[in-house]
């Protein structure tokens, strides 16, 4: 079979449109950010030259640095002059937690995936605590459970305070990534923390664990560490629910 003239073909139904000004200013500071011309606490010319530097006009350069703002890029303070970012992990996601709470809250399903990643992360994180522990680590994690045991009536408090447990154990394997993630995540769920009723003496029963968990990591004792940790999350699954059906 003969193949189509060249005027058949299928180009698609869009048409080819112009980038915006602003767009392309955002790309060519993007790519001034990236290479290292405007390293991390850098202050950012002036508009003034960079319209000049780029051909444009004032609309154009603000849209541009807002945009880099709204992605955690650059700070841009009234008065002062702009700076870059030192970028981190939680720079990054930052830019995915409105999706990532919409995903959750228009799918149930993925609250359960959720905590299942999080008994997967968290059993990892904690051996690395354990091989890793010092002394002032330990001492730090005791501090807080007693922080914790003083919010035993306030259910805001006490929630704050197990995040900050959680996230001192990531903390302690030295990997800014996974102290991060860690944080995000479980701001996440925790959104989704309903206390049940039922539940006699629940606060007591995590701080019990949590003690038994510093005790596993002040023993350098890993495995017994991964396997309470596990245990912990799985106790606790029941209090993170959508309440749908």
């Amino acid at each position: 079979m003969a193949r189509n003239s060249s005027d058949d073909l299928d180009f698609g139904t869009a048409p080819i449109t112009r980038q915006k000004l602003s767009d392309q200013v955002y790309d060519r500071m993007w790519e001034m950010i990236v290479s290292g011309e405007l390293a991390p606490g850098d202050a950012i010319p002036s508009e003034r030259i960079l319209m000049e530097k780029f051909g444009v006009g004032r609309p154009a350069v603000r849209e541009a640095l807002q945009a880099l703002a709204n992605k955690g890029v650059i700070t841009i303070s009234q008065g002062e002059r702009s700076r870059v970012n030192e970028l981190s992990a939680t720079i990054a996601l930052d830019q995915v937690d409105e999706i990532a709470k919409l995903l959750l809250s228009a799918e149930p399903s993925n609250l359960e995936h959720l905590k299942q990643i999080r008994k997967i992360l968290e059993a990892g994180t904690v051996r690395f605590a354990a091989e890793n522990s010092t002394d002032e680590d330990v001492r730090k994690l005791r501090e807080i459970i007693e922080n914790q045991r003083g919010q035993e009536k306030n259910s805001k408090g006490f929630i704050e305070a197990d995040i900050d447990f959680h996230v001192t154990i990531a903390r302690m394997t030295k990997n800014p990534l996974l102290q991060s993630v860690t944080q995000a995540m479980l701001t996440w769920l925790f959104e989704y923390y309903t206390p049940l009723l039922h539940w006699s003496g629940r606060e007591k029963t995590t701080l019990l664990e949590h003690e038994k968990l510093v005790d596993h990591l002040a023993a350098h004792d890993a495995d017994s560490a991964a396997n309470l940790m596990r245990d912990h999350l799985s106790r606790s699954d029941p209090l993170y629910t959508t309440g749908a059906a």
